[in-house]
């Protein structure tokens, strides 16, 4: 995907349309989107495309993106699935709204808004990976996902382990899954 899209940024407390890259090396508190596709207690994580900007070759959740101006959270979750990894006829439901700052490399932060969504399927999910944006996936069952972002922070997204410390019951608890979105 392109550095040059436009996302919603707040600049002196007021959303307008920036360009990604310079949200991102300005530090701008920004829109986001998170999705986590559950398989029962596994996970499904991606790696992220050696060609990314930020980030490139660490492992994150199964999906995260930036919504375009004016774009509703639930259709960019949706539309992220497809354009990242071939998934389609998911219903995200959302979890919440989570707010990091994090220094993700190269001078870039994410200051990030995120709402989050958690999708319930199984773990044959067909997958078509855009290797622009994803190189490889897996499946992982959470409590083990926890203790190896723990033991080996190098080798994941500063959100993934900040979603696990600080948001895991929000995101992840059964009970949060009735509430819907």
């Amino acid at each position: 995907m392109s550095t040059d899209i436009m996302i919603p940024a707040w600049i002196d407390g007021v959303l307008q349309p920036v360009e990604k890259l310079a949200a991102h090396q300005q530090g701008l508190r920004h829109k986001a989107v998170s999705v986590f596709v559950m398989a029962g207690e596994q996970v499904l994580i991606q790696q992220r495309a050696l060609g990314k900007y930020h980030t490139p070759g660490l492992w994150a959740n199964t999906c995260c993106t930036h919504p375009e101006w004016d774009e509703p959270a639930a259709e960019c979750a949706v539309r992220r699935l497809q354009e990242e990894l071939g998934i389609t006829g998911l219903s995200p439901q959302h979890r919440g709204q989570v707010e990091y700052r994090a220094d993700v490399g190269n001078g870039l932060i994410e200051h990030e808004v995120v709402e989050v969504f958690v999708c319930d399927t199984t773990d044959d999910l067909p997958l078509a990976l855009n290797p622009d944006e994803v190189m490889a996936t897996r499946w992982v069952v959470m409590d083990d996902l926890v203790q190896d972002v723990a033991q080996n922070p190098a080798t994941y997204t500063p959100w993934l382990s900040i979603y696990l410390a600080k948001h895991r019951g929000m995101i992840f608890d059964r009970a949060a899954k009735k509430t819907g979105f």
